[in-house]
């Protein structure tokens, strides 16, 4: 399948004159570049920051993939060859959720990434099990059928209560993803299941659980930690469930921050 260019932001510049390094920010299915919005302006005072939207997500398009068809290695050619056409050479990759199992894959396939964060994410995301349902709800149904789900799983109780503004600005971002983009992703995700690879990735990794996660929290970011043949440091953030970079951000920032300089 042909690669699609994917949206891209970008932040940052050369520190001092120099070539700076280059990090990849990924995010969790079902929203944009824009849950990073606490963390890329920290990173960008070192590296050059680069933001993307999945596909058809955001800014970024669909494939012309069918149902059932896109996997994790199309939604990886896509981040590829959105940075060679940006001129990124070699990168570290943070990745949440969905982002956080690309980041797996481009980790263990890759020899261009120097560094990964795996963050809120697993080696095994629930199979078609967990994404056939949803993606036949996304087609039949939009997105506003699996938003109020989705914000109930990825915001502790007390900060959705606390923090009623970025719970609703997240609900309409992910009412706003293109059904069809949504449900390519799930797809991918139907057939993700890495635990057999994980002793592929040999470059350093940290990995980043939030305490109150239901589905990945310290459990899963474990079983990666044990997983993988490289050096690798560990962070659990309490409070916090899926959205850490959003719930709870200051620990999240300062982890990236110490783990990529």
């Amino acid at each position: 399948m042909q690669p699609v260019r994917l949206y891209a932001e970008e932040f940052g510049g050369a520190p001092h004159g120099a070539s700076p390094r280059t990090v990849v920010l990924l995010s969790s299915i079902a929203t944009t570049l824009e849950t990073w919005r606490n963390q890329a302006p920290a990173l960008a005072e070192t590296h050059r920051v680069i933001a993307l939207d999945h596909l058809g997500h955001g800014r970024s398009p669909r494939s012309q993939a069918a149902p059932g068809e896109t996997t994790v290695d199309d939604l990886a050619a896509n981040v590829l060859a959105t940075l060679d056409g940006l001129g990124v050479e070699r990168f570290s990759l943070v990745g949440l959720s969905l982002g956080g199992a690309l980041a797996q894959y481009l980790a263990a396939t890759s020899p261009r990434v120097e560094r990964a964060v795996f963050c809120s994410t697993a080696a095994f995301l629930g199979g078609p099990q967990r994404w056939v349902e949803r993606t036949n709800i996304a087609r039949s149904e939009g997105m506003a059928a699996l938003a109020d789900d989705m914000v109930a799983n990825w915001f502790t109780a007390t900060y959705r209560a606390e923090h009623p503004d970025i719970v609703s600005w997240v609900r309409e971002m992910i009412r706003g993803i293109d059904a069809e983009g949504f449900a390519q992703n799930g797809d991918a995700l139907a057939g993700w299941d890495f635990a057999s690879r994980l002793g592929e990735i040999t470059c350093p990794v940290l990995t980043i659980a939030g305490a109150g996660d239901p589905s990945t929290g310290p459990e899963q970011l474990a079983e990666i930690a044990s997983g993988v043949a490289g050096p690798v440091e560990s962070v659990v953030v309490t409070p916090g469930s899926h959205q850490l970079a959003l719930e709870n951000p200051e620990p999240c920032t300062a982890a990236l921050v110490e783990f990529l300089a």
